[in-house]
């Protein structure tokens, strides 16, 4: 053990999990390269997790952060209005909602994890339809805490739960007779099925393995929601924020949801919102104070977001987005053109996954990533590798991090 990670090792819970795959310890970060305590340089193919689209330590962000530091402005406001919140509103509305022709919906700030802001909008539709049950698909992943969990599909998070994980429907992602059966059972006085009071669906299961839903199915979602009076929310915490290529990951599926969630990038800086977009008849059923956190007045978060916010003022980002990952397309298809061991590759935008026999393969490959200096990991149960750079790397650091993900596949697999 070596003196840098004894502190850890020795203090820190058995619960870490991140840091087993990256075992150094980083001391500075710019962009979309990382440099440990021995000043090796890592590029970051992870960016905390879909956290980091802008970046670490955008240096717009940081200007305005240093600004309001400086200003002494309102660091924490629980939901009190502050000038800096107000200033995050307007613009995530003429930027966002206007556009779309949603500038009547309401935003919710909650707690500032992705999980928490799923247990409002659990919470939410249950209020509104006075039902129990939220219809889930496998594969997806909503987050840790027992509501959210109960609709996160994958085993290794559910089974450490300690009681049951009630009230979900599980059905198929992205099949279309899956779910016209779910519909002749809902619909079937004698299947026993209740009505439920959501569908809860990832445009694009980003943990799941980047599943990206068709048109087809997410509107056949959409309307089995309207048809039996629940509420339709999307979950576009990490395929959201220009994830995709544009700001919503479902911004091409012709899609109007009741409820969007939104976390992780929106912060812009790392630094944590979680948020509700609703629809202004449904945000009504909310009497005051019946979801709080002691986090939702993140004035940190408020001002680097809305900087995260303006680079959507037009479509030039989302267009350079969609050919940054474009590059990284062109180089996994030359892996899978090139060895029986790639099963598949997927993409939307800034976000790919390419698929290897086993979740060993994988742990090789991105073990070696890690020696080579490039940060990558693995999602769904282990076999699959995604591709979630910040959205901001400058092409030659991501054709350099791509030459060192070749250059560890190769390594392993000859």
């Amino acid at each position: 053990m070596t003196n840098e990670m004894n502190t850890f090792e020795k203090h820190e819970s058995e619960i870490r999990a991140y840091c087993r795959a990256v075992p150094t310890v980083f001391k500075s970060s710019s962009n979309a390269v990382m440099i440990d305590e021995n000043n090796k340089e890592f590029i970051d193919f992870f960016a905390g997790a879909g956290v980091l689209n802008f970046g670490h330590n955008n240096p717009k962000m940081k200007e305005a952060v240093i600004d309001f530091i400086q200003r002494d402005g309102v660091v924490h406001s629980l939901d009190m209005f502050t000038d800096v919140k107000r200033d995050f509103i307007n613009t995530f509305v003429k930027n966002v909602l206007e556009p779309r022709g949603w500038a009547d919906r309401k935003v919710q700030f909650t707690g500032p994890t992705g999980t928490n802001a799923v247990e409002a909008a659990l919470k939410l539709a249950r209020k509104v339809t006075g039902r129990t049950e939220i219809v889930a698909f496998n594969r997806g992943f909503h987050g840790m805490t027992l509501g959210a969990l109960a609709c996160t599909a994958n085993n290794a998070f559910r089974s450490s739960s300690g009681v049951p994980l009630n009230n979900v429907i599980r059905d198929t992602f992205n099949d279309m007779e899956a779910l016209e059966n779910l519909r002749q059972k809902m619909f079937d006085l004698g299947s026993g099925m209740l009505p439920p009071a959501g569908f809860i669906v990832e445009p694009v299961q980003a943990e799941g393995g980047v599943r990206v839903a068709t048109k087809e199915w997410l509107q056949g979602v959409q309307k089995l929601a309207k048809d039996t009076g629940a509420l339709f929310i999307l979950d576009s915490i990490q395929c959201g924020v220009g994830r995709c290529g544009s700001y919503f990951s479902f911004d091409d599926l012709d899609v109007d949801p009741d409820i969007i969630i939104l976390a992780k990038g929106l912060g812009g800086f790392g630094t944590p919102i979680g948020m509700l977009v609703n629809k202004a008849e449904i945000d009504k059923a909310w009497n005051p104070g019946q979801h709080t956190g002691t986090f939702r007045g993140q004035g940190i978060s408020f001002v680097a977001g809305k900087v995260g916010l303006d680079y959507f003022k037009d479509d030039e980002f989302n267009k350079q987005t969609k050919r940054k990952g474009n590059i990284i397309r062109e180089t996994i298809d030359a892996l899978n053109s090139k060895y029986d061991a790639v099963k598949g590759i997927r993409q939307k935008g800034m976000m790919l996954a390419i698929d290897f026999e086993s979740a060993a393969m994988t742990k090789e490959i991105t073990t070696k990533c890690f020696e080579n200096g490039l940060i990558i990991g693995a999602c769904s149960t282990g076999e699959i590798i995604k591709f979630i750079p910040p959205l901001t790397i400058e092409e030659d650091t991501l054709k350099e991090g791509l030459n060192r993900f070749v250059k560890s596949v190769e390594a392993i697999l000859g």
